[in-house]
C-alpha cells in the first residue's frame, strides 16, 4: 500500500543563471589566459584554469538541472533527477582534477623561479579585479538555491571559491610590484589549491554519498522511523529505507506493522504530510502489514529482525 507519491514543485529556473554565468566565465577565461600568458604569470594561468573547469561544472549543473524536467517512462521510472548527483560529483571530479595541476605546475615554478616581467604586478592585478567583479556576481546568480540543492550548490561554491582566489591573486600583484618577490606568484597558487581543496571536499563526499544511495545530510533516519512509529495503531518500523532520487527529491520506503488492520486513505495522507513538512521527503511508499512477515534486507533469512532502519 502506498501513501501517495507527493512530488515537490519543481526546483525553480535557473537556465537564465547558468547561460549568464558561462557566457561571463567563458569571456574571463579567455581574457585571464590571454594575459596570464603575455607577462608569465602562473596565478593568472592556474587562475583560468580553473575558471575554465568551472565552465565545463556549470554546463554539467546546467545539464543536471534541465534532467530533472525529463518525464518519467516505464524503464525509468523515477526519471532522470539522479543526472543532478551526477553532475555535482563530476563537479568535485573537475576542481580536484584542476587542484593537482595547479600545486604540479606551482612546486616546479618554486623549484625554478621564472624571470619577473615588469608589468606582471600591475596586469595581475587589473585582470584579478575583473575576476573578483565576474565570479562575486556568478556566484550571486545561485545564492537563492545554495541550501535545498546540491547540485546548485556545487555552483555557487565554485564562483564563490573563484572570487577568493581572484581576491588573493589580486593580493599577489600588489606585493609583485611593490617588493619584486617572483616567488610569491607559486606560494599564493599553492595556497590558492588548498582553499578550493577544503571547499570541494565536503562536495565530493557528499555527492559520491548520494550516489551510493546514502541517507541524505539533511535527514535523521532515526527520527524518520519515530515519526513512522508514532502513526496511530503502528507497533514496529522496519525495512525503512531513504535515498536521494536528485539533489533536491528526496524517497522513502517502508513496512508498517499494524496489528488492527490496513488504515484508511486519511493515515496514508496523515504519514505523507508529516514525511514531507518534517523532512522534505517527497516520494513515500509504504507497505502495511497486521503481523511482519517479511526479512529486512540487512537481517540474514533465518535470523530474527528488530525494525531498525538501515
Amino acid at each position: 500500500m502506498s501513501a501517495g507519491h507527493a512530488h515537490d514543485h519543481a526546483p525553480a529556473n535557473f537556465n537564465r543563471a547558468f547561460a549568464i554565468g558561462i557566457a561571463l566565465n567563458v569571456f574571463f577565461v579567455a581574457v585571464e589566459a590571454f594575459y596570464g600568458w603575455r607577462v608569465n604569470s602562473l596565478a593568472l594561468l592556474a587562475d583560468a584554469g580553473h575558471n575554465l573547469s568551472d565552465v565545463a561544472g556549470l554546463v554539467l549543473a546546467w545539464g543536471g538541472a534541465l534532467a530533472v524536467k525529463l518525464a518519467p517512462d516505464a524503464r525509468h521510472t523515477y526519471g532522470w533527477k539522479r543526472a543532478t548527483i551526477l553532475a555535482a560529483f563530476a563537479n568535485a571530479l573537475l576542481l580536484l582534477m584542476a587542484i593537482g595541476a595547479l600545486a604540479w605546475e606551482a612546486v616546479g615554478r618554486l623549484l625554478s623561479p621564472p624571470a619577473l616581467v615588469d608589468a606582471q604586478g600591475s596586469t595581475i592585478m587589473l585582470v584579478a579585479g575583473v575576476g573578483i567583479v565576474i565570479n562575486t556576481a556568478t556566484a550571486l546568480l545561485f545564492m537563492r538555491g545554495r541550501e535545498s540543492d546540491l547540485n546548485i550548490r556545487s555552483a555557487f561554491t565554485h564562483m564563490a571559491a573563484d572570487a577568493l582566489v581572484s581576491a588573493g591573486v589580486v593580493v599577489v600583484g600588489a606585493l609583485t610590484l611593490w617588493q619584486g618577490w617572483a616567488w610569491l606568484d607559486p606560494v599564493v597558487s599553492l595556497a590558492i589549491a588548498l582553499v578550493i581543496l577544503l571547499g570541494t571536499w565536503g562536495l565530493f563526499k557528499q555527492s559520491l554519498h548520494l550516489l551510493f544511495d546514502g541517507v541524505p545530510d539533511s535527514v535523521d533516519p532515526l527520527a524518520v522511523q519515530a515519526c513512522l512509529a508514532a502513526l496511530p495503531g503502528v507497533t514496529r518500523v522496519h525495512d525503512l529505507h531513504i535515498w536521494a532520487t536528485g539533489t533536491s527529491h528526496i524517497a522513502l520506503t517502508a513496512h508498517l506493522v499494524m496489528p488492527q488492520g490496513h488504515p484508511d486513505d486519511a493515515f496514508l495522507k496523515l504519514a505523507n504530510h508529516q514525511l514531507h513538512n518534517q523532512f522534505d521527503i517527497t516520494h513515500v511508499t509504504l507497505q502495511i502489514m497486521q503481523e511482519a512477515f517479511t526479512t529486512a534486507c540487512t537481517e540474514h533469512p533465518h535470523e530474527p529482525h528488530h525494525g531498525h532502519p538501515h
